[in-house]
This record gives C-alpha cells, sequence and structure tokens, in this order.
C-alpha cells in the first residue's frame, strides 16, 4: 500500500507506479453472487461440472467481475489523505486478457497516468492492470479515470 498524505504529494507521482495490491481469492461463491445481481448466469461461470469439459477445464469469473474487484484492489494497493469523496469518472479503454479461472488470486497494479484540477479536486487517469497470479498476461487492463474531491 502506497500512502500519499495529500493531493499534493500525488501530482509528483504522475508517471509512475502508485501502489500495487495484496492477493484476492476468486471463489465461486463470489462468482455465482455476480451471476445473480447481473442475471449472467453463463455455464462457463455457474456450472462447474459442465465447464469442466469447456475450454478453461473449470469455472471462470466473468469479465465484469474481474473489473468491479478493481475497485476495491485499487483502494487496497493506494490511499491519499485529504480525499472527502472518490468517484468513478469512467473509462477510456477496458481489455480482458487472461480469463480468470475460479480459485485463481489477482491483485491490482495502478500506474497514475495523468491527473488535472478540477473544481474542488482533481481528476486522475490512471491504468489498472489486473494481474492473476502465475499468468503470463494480465487478466485485465483498464484505463480508469476518477475524480477525487477535497
Amino acid at each position: 500500500m502506497t500512502d500519499f498524505p495529500d493531493l499534493e504529494s500525488l501530482k509528483a507521482a504522475v508517471g509512475t507506479e502508485i501502489g500495487v495490491s495484496d492477493w484476492l481469492t476468486i471463489d465461486q461463491k463470489r462468482v455465482d453472487t455476480f451471476a445473480d445481481a447481473t442475471d449472467d448466469h453463463q455455464w462457463i461461470h455457474v456450472d462447474p461440472e459442465r465447464a469442466a469439459t469447456g475450454p478453461f477445464g473449470r469455472t471462470i469469473a466473468h469479465g465484469f467481475l474481474t473489473l468491479s474487484l478493481s475497485v476495491p484492489l485499487v483502494a487496497r494497493a493506494t490511499s491519499v489523505g485529504g480525499v472527502r469523496l472518490g468517484i468513478n469518472y469512467g473509462l477510456n479503454k477496458v481489455r480482458f486478457i487472461t480469463p480468470v479461472p475460479v480459485g485463481g488470486r489477482i491483485r491490482a497494479r495502478v500506474t497514475l497516468d495523468a491527473l488535472r484540477e478540477i473544481p474542488g479536486g482533481v481528476q486522475a487517469e490512471r491504468t489498472v492492470t489486473i494481474e492473476l497470479e502465475g499468468a503470463e498476461k494480465p487478466a485485465c487492463v483498464a484505463e480508469s479515470i476518477v475524480r477525487m474531491m477535497s
């Protein structure tokens, strides 16, 4: 975890990696809960028996589950003091590169690409790379935009 005491100190970090989270294990219960929340019950995610004979040999996490987990993983990777509110503003680009198998472990690696002032705070553009333990390529890479209000 990288802690920045305030937004001023974050400005000096533009162009650098600003944090790496701890590992998070993706279990079937989390995948099933996400399937229920999104009405996406495709067998590759929720039917371990059928998925065992599929292309990945077991169930895999939804790509959007992996992406949504970037929020708590980034929060475990870095923090900025003096921020009273953080708002997800959007994504410029997202790629799901390597499927995340149930039982796999992921973590976030965060690079601060740009930071610009906006009324009441800053807008940060970050590259969030979701790594899959043991995989050659990441599970997901997303260009994330967040607004931090002080």
